[in-house]
C-alpha cells in the first residue's frame, strides 16, 4: 500500500521491512528503499515449515538472493544423488529435524512420504548455493524452463526485464508451440503495449539468447491467485486465447 501510494513516506518509528510469502521482486526492493528510506529483508519459508533462509539488518543477504540458512537450521541443496557442489542448481531441501517443518500431511501418508528423500525434505523449489551460504531461487521445479534443451529460471529472465520503461509488471514461461518445441514468450502489463522489435532488442542486450524471450504480448492483468502469487501456468492458457483463430 505504501508502494501504491506514489509517494515517498517517512515512518520514524519503521526500521525495515520483511517480505515472505513469494520471491520479492528486485523492483519491488527497489522502489520500497526509494520509498521509505529503509531495508526490506526476505524471509523463505513454507506451509510447511517456518521461514528457514532469511536476510538480517546484522547479515544482509546478497542482492539477488534469498539469504542464508538461519542459525541452527540444516539446510542442503540437492540432486538425483545427494548434495551437489557449491554453485550447481539443486532442489532446496530441509533436515527432517528442523524444528520448524511439519509433522507430514494429515491423512496422507503417501503424499508426505513422497516429500522425503532420507533424512530431507524436498521444498520442490530449485536453488543454487555459493561459497557464502546464500542460496539464490531460481523457481518451483514444474515452473523451470525448458529453452532448446537448456534450463531457464522464469525469474532471471523477469528480473532483467523488469526495469524497462512501459512495463509494470512481467512474467515469463515456456510455452508448446510445436509437439517437439518449447519457446521462452513474455507477458507484461502497462499503460500501452511496447513495440515488439524493441523488447526483443533490449532484451537480446541483458540475457543470452537462449533465454531471451521470442513473443512479447501485452495483457491487461497477469494471472494471479487469491493470495496474490502469480499463477505462471496460467500463462500458457492466455497465450493460447491470443492465438485462437476464433
Amino acid at each position: 500500500k505504501i508502494l501504491n501510494a506514489g509517494t515517498a513516506r517517512v515512518i520514524p518509528s519503521l526500521r525495515h521491512g520483511l517480505s515472505a510469502g513469494e520471491k520479492l521482486p528486485a523492483s519491488i526492493e527497489d522502489n520500497w528503499k526509494k520509498a521509505t528510506g529503509t531495508p526490506i529483508y526476505e524471509a523463505y519459508g513454507m506451509s510447511e515449515c517456518s521461514t528457514f533462509i532469511s536476510g538480517a539488518p546484522r547479515r544482509p543477504a546478497p542482492r539477488g538472493t534469498l539469504g542464508r540458512p538461519q542459525p541452527g537450521r540444516r539446510i542442503a541443496i540437492l540432486g538425483s544423488d545427494g548434495p551437489v557442489p557449491i554453485g550447481t542448481e539443486g532442489t532446496i531441501a530441509v533436515h527432517r529435524s528442523d524444528p520448524g517443518l511439519m509433522l507430514g500431511y494429515l491423512g496422507a501418508e503417501d503424499e508426505t512420504r513422497d516429500r522425503m528423500r532420507g533424512e530431507w525434505f524436498m521444498t520442490g523449489d530449485q536453488g543454487v548455493m555459493d561459497d557464502s551460504s546464500s542460496i539464490t531461487y531460481l523457481a518451483r521445479n514444474d515452473d523451470m524452463m525448458n529453452a532448446g534443451g537448456y534450463r531457464v529460471s522464469p525469474l532471471e529472465v523477469e528480473q532483467a526485464l523488469s526495469d524497462i520503461p512501459g512495463i509494470t509488471q512481467i512474467a515469463v514461461t515456456d510455452i508448446a508451440v510445436r509437439s517437439d518445441a518449447r519457446l521462452i514468450m513474455a507477458f507484461y502489463t502497462g499503460p500501452a503495449p511496447l513495440s515488439e522489435a524493441e523488447l526483443a532488442r533490449l532484451a537480446s542486450e541483458r540475457l543470452a539468447s537462449y533465454k531471451t524471450p521470442r513473443g512479447f504480448f501485452h495483457v491487461d492483468a497477469l494471472p494471479h491467485n487469491p493470495n496474490g502469487k502469480l499463477q505462471r501456468r496460467a500463462l500458457a492458457q492466455i497465450y493460447e486465447a491470443l492465438h485462437d483463430p476464433s
